[in-house]
């Protein structure tokens, strides 16, 4: 049974070319995109015009969804959630709308009669690079979420001209190079220039009396750019929703001084339209010196401002009075990015409409509600107060009125603790002053939520301990999840039918009923079906790692997978000193007995991250060495996968047999990663951090492989005095890898080259890599002695699986909107061209 065919309730003509479902349909509407949308005849076409005509087909029959789902949402003044982040990593669109149509073997039916390749224009499909990694992929999976569970809901954010950079290893070395994802244009967008808003930096501010006496504030700036609205349309599987993803592009609002270019000035005519554009023309400029943090300021300020102007919009579209604003809007800011919408919604109250301090305050609280994600200090995000007060002077101001009326409360609540006081203050005043932006989340919302029990629990004894003992319950917990029609339905197809075979198509939106899956793990017939289809995948992606990389893999071999951001904490060093020690082995003791093993590394290094990118410099210089040494070749291999994308990840997720989740305890907030590797049947390896915690209670201790030290173990390390150097001085195994690499064995003999990374785990080890490296290890063998039972692995896959059920998104949007948004799912029903036609003539 193909669970992709299935569509949602139909247009009234299955045969109209714009919005019918039918093959016929489908095959004259791409014919007649290619035409004229693309100008072009099937001699003159390229794949990228076929991609686009397809495009075009599919985005028509979205277009029906999302303007009945526009038209209910207006009519009903529905309780919507906006969503704000600055980062969206969607995916490519295509494959993802056609599962939610239900019409992907249809219209890959329809694209092979009409002789072309299905799967190449898949791929043709440039991905919006909108996101650095687990952030912006758990708000498209939100996204996904909500419309699949018929949420009215807006997702904000920034229309990035340069997304998150395109990775190239070179010399073993990470090179980035310009993300050109709208080279072509993008299909899935509506350009709303009608919306367009006003948006001010800089300048001074002004008191003035207003015609009834009150005294008011004027804010005077240097600048002012024009933010416009690019809409994408979000449907949800099998139903008629399709929200909206609204991103936000900075223009100027003259883009061409004529007086200027008259003059001779050539380049003062076009620079104000190029400084204004420079807001959204990258994802994340590199904020080491003032001018990339100020621009990273000037981000987060113009999209919250664009999109809190749009809401104050859409209240004046549906006749809804500015006291109900909390009532009409669920502000959700995922992590501190968005936290600057508490003092802009308070300037746009206060000083645009007049309302009174203390109505609004209670406005803003009820309105807004905060996501932390990160329990590393340095990801807190502060605001030097000078650099603040330049870009923002009046939100500057709020801040002060905010912090001085929250602290007054505060000293009556903790009378005479000083210290307490200064920690909660939204102004950091030790050393250069700074805004503290978690600080602002906390006091601004209702709701303040983690997003893994573990990490929810240290959010309140530690990171924001002092709110917690202000507010306990402002605190919750909201685990995270995954889709799992992007990361099941649409990336492991075989697998997904399986299933659909055994037990229907029901949890595709009710993913708890891959429970029922429990029994078959013990059905030989079944295992022989589960890892029959785990290696048709592995084969698949070992081809593409070829194409890729010129690695040769055996698909028969397991294959142990890490890919995620490159950063000291998710130690990947952790897993690549490993490598080292099993090759080790090897070459002194040919005889040992281990099932044949395939690394699988990806992921990308911050630019400016030195150590991180010398450890994929140290990963690619270890594979190098391993892949050619005939000794071992047959035994290991290692594999960087460059470019590491939502792409890649539905080509890697279906084909790992082991997950790498091996972060030091207390520092991974949640993961996501770990749950779509589960989901897909693979088996973890992993420390008790996150979500791994909520992952191994579901899965069982026996399906689940755990080692290193707890977070209290980490805890009373550090307090204890921490020393790597006798770790090394006590381990002869990780002294002989040490030794390997201090001389310059993987470096062509280059002694210096991995010195600061060995320097650094030597006399520092912040992520206590060594204290963990031997419990690592160890556990890692007995991985490889599960592994070579086929039988007992493929029963652990499969209840892997079928216990993932927890960790869908669908479930964490339902506890968000149940005990934080108060929001309800409002069914959409499609309108007809009649009823179209007949609003228009009214």
């Amino acid at each position: 049974m193909d669970q992709r065919t299935r569509a949602p309730s139909a247009p009234l003509d299955e045969n109209d070319d714009r919005t019918g479902l039918s093959k016929e349909a489908l095959k004259r509407a791409f014919i007649d995109n290619l035409f004229y949308m693309q100008g072009k005849f099937p001699a003159l076409a390229t794949r990228t015009d076929y991609y686009l005509a397809l495009a075009y087909v599919v985005r028509d029959r979205l277009l029906q969804r999302w303007i009945s789902t526009a038209a209910a949402y207006t009519r009903d003044g529905a309780r919507t959630v906006a969503y704000l982040s600055a980062e969206f990593l969607t995916g490519p669109h295509l494959g993802n709308n056609l599962i939610n149509l239900g019409i992907h073997a249809r219209v890959k039916q329809a694209v092979t009669e009409l002789g072309l390749d299905f799967d190449e224009l898949l791929n043709e499909e440039e991905e919006p690079g909108l996101g650095n990694g687990g952030l912006g992929r758990l708000a498209a999976c939100f996204l996904d979420s909500m419309a699949t569970l018929e949420i009215p809901s807006l997702g904000y954010g920034i229309r990035y001209e340069f997304g998150i950079f395109y990775q190239e290893i070179q010399d073993g070395w990470q090179v980035e190079k310009t993300d050109k994802w709208l080279r072509y244009g993008n299909p899935w967008e509506v350009v709303r220039p009608e919306w367009a808003v006003e948006v001010k930096l800089g300048g001074r501010t002004e008191r003035f009396h207003d015609a009834h006496g009150r005294l008011r504030v004027r804010w005077v700036p240097d600048r002012v750019v024009s933010g416009i609205p690019y809409d994408t349309p979000i449907l949800g599987y099998r139903t008629n929703t399709a929200n909206t993803l609204r991103l936000w592009r900075a223009e100027a609002p003259e883009s061409f001084d004529f007086a200027q270019f008259n003059r001779g000035d050539y380049y003062g005519a076009v620079n104000r339209k190029i400084v204004s554009e420079n807001i959204t023309k990258v994802l994340y400029p590199n904020d080491e010196p003032l001018q990339g943090k100020e621009l990273r300021l000037e981000q987060q300020y113009f999209f919250v401002s664009c999109s809190l102007q749009d809401m104050l919009r859409i209240m004046r579209t549906q006749r809804l009075p500015l006291e109900r604003f909390h009532e009409k809007f669920a502000v959700q800011l995922n992590d501190t990015h968005p936290a600057v919408a508490i003092a802009e919604l308070m300037r746009l109250l206060v000083d645009e409409h007049a309302m009174p301090w203390e109505a609004a305050w209670d406005i803003t609280r009820r309105t807004f509600s905060y996501t932390n994600h990160t329990l590393l200090p340095e990801a807190l995000e502060r605001w030097p107060l000078g650099l603040f007060g330049r870009v923002l002077p009046r939100h500057l101001e709020i801040v002060y009125e905010i912090n001085a009326r929250f602290l007054d409360e505060a000293r009556l609540r903790f009378f005479g603790d000083d210290a307490r006081i200064a920690r909660l203050s939204l102004i950091d005043e030790t050393g250069e002053r700074h805004v503290r932006m978690a600080n602002l989340a906390c006091v601004g919302s209702h709701a303040i939520n983690g997003v893994a029990a573990l990490h929810s629990e240290l959010l309140r004894q530690d990171v924001l301990a002092d709110f917690h003992a202000l507010w306990p319950q402002k605190f919750s917990n909201k685990t995270n999840g995954v889709t799992p029609r992007r990361w099941v339905v649409l990336g492991n197809p075989r697998l997904s039918s399986l299933i659909c075979d055994a037990i229907g198509d029901g949890w595709i939106k009710d993913l708890a009923q891959l429970r029922r899956l429990e029994p078959l793990a013990d059905d030989a017939a079944f295992r022989a079906s589960w890892r029959e289809i785990r290696l048709d995948n592995k084969r698949e992606l070992a081809a593409y790692m070829r194409r890729r990389t010129g690695v040769a893999t055996d698909p028969s071999s397991m294959f142990d997978v890490q890919v995620k951001r490159i950063h000291e904490y998710k130690r990947q060093h952790l897993n690549i000193l490993h490598v080292i020690a099993l090759y080790v082995r090897l070459r002194s003791t040919p005889s040992i007995a281990m099932p044949p093993r395939t690394f699988v590394f990806g992921g990308k290094a911050a630019p400016g991250y030195r150590i991180a990118k010398l450890i994929i410099k140290l990963i690619n210089a270890v594979g190098a060495t391993i892949n050619r040494d005939p000794a071992v070749r047959d035994l290991i291999k290692v594999v960087f996968l460059p470019n590491f994308t939502v792409s890649n990840g539905q080509r890697i997720y279906p084909a790992a047999d082991l997950s790498e989740q091996i972060s030091t305890a207390g520092k991974e907030a949640s993961g996501t990663g770990n749950m779509k590797f589960t989901m897909n049947g693979a088996l973890t390896i992993g420390t008790l951090d996150g979500a791994n915690i909520e992952i191994r209670d579901a899965v069982g201790e026996d399906n689940f492989f755990t080692f290193g030290l707890s977070t209290p173990e980490v805890a009373a390390a550090r307090a204890h005095g921490y020393h790597p150097q006798r770790v090394l001085e006590e381990d002869a195994e990780l002294r002989e890898v040490f030794g390997l690499i201090s001389s310059g064995f993987f470096a062509h003999g280059d002694a210096t080259l991995f010195r600061p990374l060995l320097e650094n785990l030597l006399e520092h080890d912040p992520y206590l890599v060594l204290a963990d490296f031997r419990a690592y290890s160890d556990c890692q063998w007995r991985v490889g002695e599960a592994y070579g039972d086929p039988d007992r692995w493929t029963r652990m896959s499969i209840l892997n699986c079928a216990r993932s059920g927890p960790f869908s998104s669908d479930r964490t949007i339902r506890e968000y909107c149940d005990e934080i948004w108060q929001v309800t799912p409002r069914p959409v029903r499609l309108l007809t061209r009649d009823e179209v036609r007949a609003g228009i003539l009214q």
